[in-house]
């Protein structure tokens, strides 16, 4: 891949591209039905993001994406944490 895209995308949102894709690595294969992996997805993504996520909204997303664990994508996490605020 292109190391000056990755240059300047770790310049304009301040967070590693190897940071990304370890992200991304680790979904692959994790249990969306599983609370402490999904609470440890969600901390992840928030520490990406630099948002702080208050425990209540935590909880709600958890239990939203328990309930439909299947649809779950880095996308989806970045939008509910960015919609609850």
């Amino acid at each position: 891949m292109d190391n000056g895209l990755f240059k300047n995308i770790e310049k304009k949102t301040g967070v590693s591209m190897r940071d990304v894709i370890d992200l991304a690595n680790s979904l692959q294969h994790a249990n969306f039905k599983d609370e402490k992996t999904v609470r440890g997805v969600i901390q992840n993504v928030s520490r990406l993001a630099n948002k702080s996520v208050p425990k209540e909204l935590e909880n709600q997303i958890v239990q939203t994406i328990i309930k439909d664990g299947s649809k779950l994508d880095i996308q989806t996490i970045t939008d509910m944490i960015n919609k609850k605020r």
